[in-house]
């Protein structure tokens, strides 16, 4: 069976003290022992990740995290941890001892709010005690959803999940598409996809899957080839297919191949636009323009992968923007979730598509770098400037140049 990727899920964060019942909520909304339940105060020290299937939202990803209240110097750093979860979450749950409401939790609120997440609050252990009055009127005085819960037994279980459903941003319930929207109904696409070490044997990465399953879900065809039969192919198509999307590592030889009237562009810039803000990442390339030798520049990858010979994040991109600067460069490598606190340091972030990240938290990194004023693009963005296309490969996204 083939699961929703982790960054299409909506994502839902579990907060609180601890001995909250976080963990029993989770293990009661998924039916599974997902997380350790026990008396002991700070069971849960990591955050717990469980994908499941919500109806009618669909597939959603939830974390267990460990308690705000931690203490001592492992605690303070399971604190960070919890609160590094933020930037990446869609609805923000927290969950509260009912008859309990303090600083901790005026806290936790405060956090979620100032980022603009969703927020709804769980009273849990309802069985033993009435909600403080006092939160329930805070809370409805700043329209916050609440409910009651008795996880451990099962109770007002379905009405947590109803009242996910009701905080589920709109934007996810109106996803953009990744290329749909580019393409009317029995529109060709031509997707490029070059076969090497990056190609996992037997299977194609990621982009390329969900850009495929899009164009399906938007009644449009495609084709794909490698790089080398591309201009056969498009000499054999009875009419000119809508667009072409190459790899961003073929983008040289393919944008020589694809006749002018047809419109260029890459998986990595489509993911620009689906996961993170096209208009900032095009900014960020453009300051490509402003590096000179000796600037460090931070390289971001979503995933946690091996790096393989002549890898595209840690050897071809350094090496083109080099070679487009005309001296040396310094680079410095994160990945995951893993994104430094403190960017000053850095004169470009390029990060990578961000297909195995969701919406949130690319946007979240682009607002931090906007912070530090630093800017930031993507993979395919950084090679399509660096080799003289990036006009070309925009064309597909009318304003997106306009605006600079």
């Amino acid at each position: 069976m083939h699961r929703t990727p982790k960054g299409l899920r909506l994502h839902i964060g579990l907060f609180g003290r601890r001995n909250a019942g976080k963990s029993s909520l989770l293990n009661a909304m998924t039916r599974q022992q997902v997380s350790i339940v026990s008396e002991k105060a700070g069971t849960t020290t990591d955050a717990v990740e469980k994908a499941m299937e919500l109806l009618p939202l669909g597939p959603v990803q939830f974390i267990d995290t460990a308690g705000l209240d931690d203490q001592g110097s492992l605690g303070s750093l399971r604190v960070q941890a919890t609160l590094r979860v933020l930037q990446r979450i869609d609805i923000g749950v927290l969950v509260t001892e009912s008859g309990i409401w303090g600083s901790i939790e005026d806290t936790i609120l405060q956090k979620l709010r100032k980022q603009a997440i969703p927020v709804l609050v769980v009273f849990n252990k309802a069985d033993l005690a009435e909600p403080d009055p006092a939160a329930i009127k805070l809370l409805a005085a700043q329209q916050i959803p609440t409910v009651q819960t008795s996880a451990d037994r099962g109770k007002g279980i379905l009405e947590f999940r109803q009242a996910l459903l009701n905080s589920a941003p709109e934007a996810y319930l109106h996803k953009t598409s990744i290329i749909g929207d580019l393409l009317r109904p029995g529109d060709m696409a031509v997707l490029v996809v070059p076969i090497d070490k990056e190609a996992p044997k037997g299977r194609l990465i990621l982009p390329q899957v969900q850009t495929i399953r899009d164009l399906l879900d938007h009644n449009a065809f495609c084709t794909v080839v490698r790089e080398n039969e591309l201009k056969i192919c498009l000499q054999n198509l009875t009419r000119p297919p809508r667009i072409v999307v190459t790899d961003s590592q073929a983008f040289q030889r393919v944008a020589a191949d694809t006749p002018r009237s047809i419109p260029l562009t890459s998986f990595s810039i489509l993911f620009a636009r689906f996961k993170g803000d096209l208009s900032q990442l095009v900014l960020g390339a453009l300051a490509i323009d402003r590096l000179k030798s000796g600037d460090l520049i931070l390289m971001a990858e979503a995933c946690s992968h091996h790096p393989i010979q002549d890898d595209i994040g840690r050897v071809k991109i350094p090496r083109w923007l080099q070679q487009y600067v005309g001296g040396p460069l310094r680079f410095a490598t994160v990945q995951g979730h893993d994104f430094p606190d403190d960017l000053s340091s850095y004169n470009l972030i390029v990060h990578c598509g961000a297909c195995m990240q969701n919406r949130r938290e690319m946007l979240n990194k682009i607002l931090q770098a906007q912070k530090a004023g630093v800017p930031i693009t993507n993979y395919g963005l950084t090679i399509a400037h660096s080799l003289g296309i990036l006009d070309r490969a925009l064309e597909p996204f009318p304003g997106a140049l306009e605006a600079f």
